[in-house]
Protein backbone atom coordinates (compact mmCIF):
# COMPACT_ATOMS: atom_id res chain seq x y z
CA UNK A 1 0.00 0.00 0.00
CA UNK A 2 1.11 3.48 -0.89
CA UNK A 3 -0.35 5.85 1.83
CA UNK A 4 0.30 5.18 5.32
CA UNK A 5 -2.64 5.77 8.56
CA UNK A 6 -2.37 8.97 10.12
CA UNK A 7 -2.50 7.19 13.38
CA UNK A 8 1.57 6.21 12.31
CA UNK A 9 2.32 9.15 11.58
CA UNK A 10 6.26 10.75 10.54
CA UNK A 11 7.41 9.82 14.08
CA UNK A 12 6.00 6.30 13.70
CA UNK A 13 8.09 5.99 10.83
CA UNK A 14 11.06 7.14 11.90
CA UNK A 15 11.07 4.96 14.62
CA UNK A 16 10.89 1.96 12.83
CA UNK A 17 13.47 2.99 10.31
CA UNK A 18 15.25 3.63 13.09
CA UNK A 19 14.92 0.30 14.69
CA UNK A 20 15.11 -1.74 11.21
CA UNK A 21 18.14 -0.24 10.09
CA UNK A 22 16.61 -0.20 6.18
CA UNK A 23 13.33 1.90 4.77
CA UNK A 24 13.07 -1.32 2.75
CA UNK A 25 12.87 -3.08 6.35
CA UNK A 26 10.89 -0.75 7.85
CA UNK A 27 8.47 -0.85 5.03
CA UNK A 28 8.22 -4.61 5.53
CA UNK A 29 7.10 -4.11 9.32
CA UNK A 30 4.51 -1.40 8.97
CA UNK A 31 3.09 -3.12 5.69
CA UNK A 32 3.76 -0.02 3.53
CA UNK A 33 6.11 0.26 0.40
CA UNK A 34 9.49 1.21 0.30
CA UNK A 35 8.85 4.69 -1.80
CA UNK A 36 6.08 5.36 0.63
CA UNK A 37 8.46 5.41 3.94
CA UNK A 38 11.32 6.83 2.18
CA UNK A 39 8.67 10.12 1.01
CA UNK A 40 7.96 10.26 5.40
CA UNK A 41 11.62 10.02 6.13
CA UNK A 42 11.89 13.25 4.00
CA UNK A 43 9.00 14.95 4.73
CA UNK A 44 10.05 14.62 8.70
CA UNK A 45 13.89 15.48 7.09
CA UNK A 46 12.10 18.61 5.98
CA UNK A 47 10.28 19.92 8.47
CA UNK A 48 13.19 19.14 11.26
CA UNK A 49 15.73 20.30 8.75
CA UNK A 50 17.96 17.80 9.61
CA UNK A 51 19.50 14.83 7.96
CA UNK A 52 18.28 12.04 10.19
CA UNK A 53 19.68 8.98 8.59
CA UNK A 54 22.99 8.39 6.87
CA UNK A 55 22.25 6.58 3.82
CA UNK A 56 24.81 3.55 3.89
CA UNK A 57 25.46 1.32 0.91
CA UNK A 58 23.32 -1.24 2.67
CA UNK A 59 20.63 0.19 4.84
CA UNK A 60 20.53 3.06 7.09
CA UNK A 61 21.97 4.36 10.82
CA UNK A 62 20.55 7.40 11.85
CA UNK A 63 23.00 10.59 11.93
CA UNK A 64 23.95 12.83 15.16
CA UNK A 65 19.90 14.85 13.97
CA UNK A 66 18.39 11.44 14.05
CA UNK A 67 20.21 10.15 17.59
CA UNK A 68 19.12 13.90 19.46
CA UNK A 69 15.42 12.74 17.65
CA UNK A 70 15.15 9.44 18.81
CA UNK A 71 14.13 9.92 22.55
CA UNK A 72 11.39 12.47 21.60
CA UNK A 73 10.01 10.86 19.05
CA UNK A 74 9.72 7.32 20.96
CA UNK A 75 8.13 9.97 23.97
CA UNK A 76 5.25 11.12 21.30
CA UNK A 77 4.58 7.53 20.50
CA UNK A 78 4.18 6.51 23.99
CA UNK A 79 2.41 9.52 24.40
CA UNK A 80 -0.15 8.94 21.82
CA UNK A 81 -0.36 4.82 22.97
CA UNK A 82 -1.49 6.36 26.45
CA UNK A 83 -3.75 8.82 24.29
CA UNK A 84 -5.16 6.16 22.30
CA UNK A 85 -5.64 3.76 25.13
CA UNK A 86 -7.59 6.68 27.12
CA UNK A 87 -9.85 7.23 24.32
CA UNK A 88 -10.71 3.70 24.46
CA UNK A 89 -11.46 3.25 27.51
CA UNK A 90 -14.01 6.43 27.43
CA UNK A 91 -16.02 4.76 24.44
CA UNK A 92 -16.41 1.42 26.15
CA UNK A 93 -16.76 2.88 29.86
CA UNK A 94 -13.18 1.17 31.19
CA UNK A 95 -12.10 4.43 32.31
CA UNK A 96 -12.87 8.34 32.20
CA UNK A 97 -15.32 10.71 34.55
CA UNK A 98 -18.86 11.36 34.90
CA UNK A 99 -20.18 14.48 36.02
CA UNK A 100 -23.42 14.53 38.10
CA UNK A 101 -25.95 17.49 39.39
CA UNK A 102 -28.66 16.88 41.18
CA UNK A 103 -31.08 18.57 43.07
CA UNK A 104 -31.84 17.29 46.67
CA UNK A 105 -34.81 14.89 46.77
CA UNK A 106 -33.59 12.95 43.96
CA UNK A 107 -30.59 12.17 46.11
CA UNK A 108 -32.65 10.25 48.35
CA UNK A 109 -33.25 7.21 46.01
CA UNK A 110 -33.65 8.00 42.21
CA UNK A 111 -29.68 9.06 41.56
CA UNK A 112 -28.18 6.78 44.75
CA UNK A 113 -29.90 3.75 42.99
CA UNK A 114 -28.72 4.80 39.70
CA UNK A 115 -25.40 5.44 40.48
CA UNK A 116 -25.16 1.86 42.06
CA UNK A 117 -26.13 -0.07 39.72
CA UNK A 118 -23.44 2.35 37.11
CA UNK A 119 -20.70 1.51 39.74
CA UNK A 120 -21.09 -2.47 39.31
CA UNK A 121 -21.66 -2.50 35.35
CA UNK A 122 -18.63 0.18 34.63
CA UNK A 123 -16.38 -0.07 37.98
CA UNK A 124 -13.60 1.71 36.24
CA UNK A 125 -15.92 5.12 35.46
CA UNK A 126 -14.72 7.91 38.06
CA UNK A 127 -18.52 9.45 39.24
CA UNK A 128 -18.61 12.69 40.86
CA UNK A 129 -21.83 14.49 42.08
CA UNK A 130 -22.73 18.00 43.12
CA UNK A 131 -26.18 18.47 44.93
CA UNK A 132 -27.80 21.79 44.21
CA UNK A 133 -31.55 23.64 43.03
CA UNK A 134 -32.42 22.61 39.09
CA UNK A 135 -31.55 26.37 37.93
CA UNK A 136 -27.84 25.79 39.27
CA UNK A 137 -27.07 22.33 37.27
CA UNK A 138 -28.81 23.72 34.24
CA UNK A 139 -26.40 26.38 33.86
CA UNK A 140 -23.72 24.46 34.51
CA UNK A 141 -24.74 21.93 32.12
CA UNK A 142 -24.73 24.83 29.64
CA UNK A 143 -21.46 25.86 30.77
CA UNK A 144 -20.03 22.71 30.27
CA UNK A 145 -19.32 21.76 34.10
CA UNK A 146 -21.21 18.94 34.34
CA UNK A 147 -22.28 15.97 32.02
CA UNK A 148 -25.65 14.89 33.09
CA UNK A 149 -28.08 16.64 35.71
CA UNK A 150 -31.30 15.50 37.34
CA UNK A 151 -33.50 18.53 36.65
CA UNK A 152 -37.22 19.60 37.67
CA UNK A 153 -37.56 21.90 34.83
CA UNK A 154 -40.68 24.22 35.95
CA UNK A 155 -38.12 25.04 39.06
CA UNK A 156 -35.62 26.13 37.30
CA UNK A 157 -37.36 27.00 34.36
CA UNK A 158 -36.56 26.14 30.93
CA UNK A 159 -33.62 24.63 29.61
CA UNK A 160 -31.01 27.02 28.45
CA UNK A 161 -29.90 26.87 24.98
CA UNK A 162 -27.68 23.81 24.27
CA UNK A 163 -29.64 21.53 26.95
CA UNK A 164 -31.39 18.28 26.14
CA UNK A 165 -33.82 17.55 28.47
CA UNK A 166 -35.27 13.45 28.74
CA UNK A 167 -38.35 12.99 30.59
CA UNK A 168 -37.80 10.51 33.31
CA UNK A 169 -41.12 10.61 35.56
CA UNK A 170 -43.88 12.55 36.63
CA UNK A 171 -43.78 13.09 40.31
CA UNK A 172 -46.77 12.93 42.72
CA UNK A 173 -46.27 15.09 45.60
CA UNK A 174 -46.86 13.45 49.54
CA UNK A 175 -48.23 15.41 52.18
CA UNK A 176 -46.46 13.97 55.65
CA UNK A 177 -48.45 13.73 59.24
CA UNK A 178 -47.63 12.16 62.00
CA UNK A 179 -48.57 8.90 62.26
CA UNK A 180 -51.99 9.62 64.53
CA UNK A 181 -53.40 11.74 62.59
CA UNK A 182 -57.03 11.67 61.14
CA UNK A 183 -56.09 11.29 57.99
CA UNK A 184 -52.44 9.10 58.02
CA UNK A 185 -54.53 5.98 56.76
CA UNK A 186 -55.50 7.75 53.83
CA UNK A 187 -54.94 6.77 50.24
CA UNK A 188 -55.29 10.75 49.16
CA UNK A 189 -56.22 13.73 50.59
CA UNK A 190 -57.28 17.24 48.99
CA UNK A 191 -56.13 20.61 50.45
CA UNK A 192 -59.09 21.16 51.71
CA UNK A 193 -58.99 18.49 53.98
CA UNK A 194 -56.04 19.65 55.71
CA UNK A 195 -57.48 23.58 55.69
CA UNK A 196 -57.16 23.82 59.77
CA UNK A 197 -53.45 22.67 59.78
CA UNK A 198 -50.47 24.33 60.21
CA UNK A 199 -47.90 24.05 57.33
CA UNK A 200 -44.67 23.74 57.61
CA UNK A 201 -42.75 24.93 54.72
CA UNK A 202 -39.30 25.91 53.90
CA UNK A 203 -38.81 29.04 52.48
CA UNK A 204 -41.37 32.40 53.46
CA UNK A 205 -42.31 32.62 50.02
CA UNK A 206 -44.43 29.95 48.97
CA UNK A 207 -43.67 30.71 45.73
CA UNK A 208 -40.43 29.04 46.36
CA UNK A 209 -41.35 26.09 47.63
CA UNK A 210 -43.23 22.64 46.62
CA UNK A 211 -46.28 24.90 47.10
CA UNK A 212 -46.12 26.75 44.20
CA UNK A 213 -48.59 25.81 41.32
CA UNK A 214 -51.07 25.89 44.46
CA UNK A 215 -50.09 29.36 45.17
CA UNK A 216 -50.90 29.91 41.69
CA UNK A 217 -54.15 28.53 41.75
CA UNK A 218 -55.42 31.03 44.23
CA UNK A 219 -54.88 28.63 47.48
CA UNK A 220 -52.93 29.68 50.38
CA UNK A 221 -52.44 27.15 53.11
CA UNK A 222 -51.48 28.18 56.60
CA UNK A 223 -47.62 28.54 57.05
CA UNK A 224 -46.70 28.34 61.26
CA UNK A 225 -43.16 27.32 61.02
CA UNK A 226 -40.29 27.84 58.51
CA UNK A 227 -37.88 24.64 58.67
CA UNK A 228 -35.42 24.54 55.71
CA UNK A 229 -33.56 20.94 56.68
CA UNK A 230 -35.79 17.81 56.28
CA UNK A 231 -34.58 16.13 58.99
CA UNK A 232 -36.01 19.65 60.89
CA UNK A 233 -39.06 19.19 59.11
CA UNK A 234 -39.77 15.68 59.39
CA UNK A 235 -39.49 16.01 63.14
CA UNK A 236 -41.62 19.15 63.46
CA UNK A 237 -44.70 16.62 61.81
CA UNK A 238 -43.42 13.53 63.81
CA UNK A 239 -43.79 16.26 67.07
CA UNK A 240 -47.53 16.81 65.68
CA UNK A 241 -46.42 20.33 65.30
CA UNK A 242 -47.62 20.53 61.82
CA UNK A 243 -47.71 18.35 58.43
CA UNK A 244 -45.49 19.35 55.54
CA UNK A 245 -45.48 18.39 51.46
CA UNK A 246 -42.92 15.76 50.27
CA UNK A 247 -42.14 15.27 47.12
CA UNK A 248 -42.43 11.18 46.40
CA UNK A 249 -39.01 10.56 45.53
CA UNK A 250 -37.90 11.41 48.87
CA UNK A 251 -40.42 9.04 50.31
CA UNK A 252 -37.54 6.70 50.78
CA UNK A 253 -36.06 8.86 53.47
CA UNK A 254 -39.29 9.55 55.52
CA UNK A 255 -38.47 8.52 59.32
CA UNK A 256 -40.88 5.24 60.67
CA UNK A 257 -43.27 7.86 62.61
CA UNK A 258 -44.02 9.94 59.74
CA UNK A 259 -47.16 8.61 57.72
CA UNK A 260 -47.67 9.79 54.03
CA UNK A 261 -50.60 10.49 51.99
CA UNK A 262 -50.98 11.73 48.24
CA UNK A 263 -51.77 15.29 47.72
CA UNK A 264 -54.83 14.88 44.39
CA UNK A 265 -52.89 16.42 41.83
CA UNK A 266 -55.43 19.23 40.79
CA UNK A 267 -54.35 20.61 44.03
CA UNK A 268 -50.54 20.48 43.75
CA UNK A 269 -49.84 19.01 40.24
CA UNK A 270 -47.06 16.09 39.77
CA UNK A 271 -44.15 17.67 38.24
CA UNK A 272 -41.68 16.30 35.68
CA UNK A 273 -38.55 15.21 36.63
CA UNK A 274 -36.12 15.12 33.99
CA UNK A 275 -32.94 14.50 33.09
CA UNK A 276 -30.45 17.04 31.03
CA UNK A 277 -27.43 16.28 28.81
CA UNK A 278 -25.52 18.27 26.24
CA UNK A 279 -27.11 17.77 22.76
CA UNK A 280 -24.11 14.83 22.04
CA UNK A 281 -23.94 13.47 25.65
CA UNK A 282 -20.92 11.37 26.73
CA UNK A 283 -20.48 7.41 26.48
CA UNK A 284 -20.77 7.62 30.24
CA UNK A 285 -23.93 10.18 30.26
CA UNK A 286 -25.67 7.83 28.09
CA UNK A 287 -25.07 5.06 29.93
CA UNK A 288 -26.32 6.51 33.07
CA UNK A 289 -29.06 7.81 31.50
CA UNK A 290 -30.45 4.58 30.50
CA UNK A 291 -30.11 3.63 34.31
CA UNK A 292 -32.04 6.72 35.42
CA UNK A 293 -34.76 5.77 33.26
CA UNK A 294 -34.52 2.08 34.59
CA UNK A 295 -34.88 3.16 38.03
CA UNK A 296 -37.77 5.94 37.38
CA UNK A 297 -39.69 3.24 36.66
CA UNK A 298 -39.16 1.32 39.32
CA UNK A 299 -39.47 3.94 41.98
CA UNK A 300 -42.80 5.46 40.42
CA UNK A 301 -44.06 3.57 37.66
CA UNK A 302 -46.15 5.71 35.11
CA UNK A 303 -49.29 4.68 33.85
Amino acid sequence: MDGMPYSHGLYEVFLAVAHEGSFTAAARALGYTQSAVSRQIQVLEDETGAVLFERLPRGVRLSEAGRVLLPHAQAVRDRLAVARAELEALRTLDGGLLRLGAFSSATAALVPRAQAAFRDRHPGVAVTRVEGPSVKHLALLAAGEVDLAVVSPAAGGPAPEGVTLHHLLDEPMLVALAAGHRAAGRREVRLADLAGEEWIVGHERLEDTLFRPAVAAGLRPRTGLLAHDWIAKLGAVAAGLGVTLVPALAAAAVRPDVALVTIHPDDVPYRAICAATPPAPTVAATAFLALLRATARELIPQS
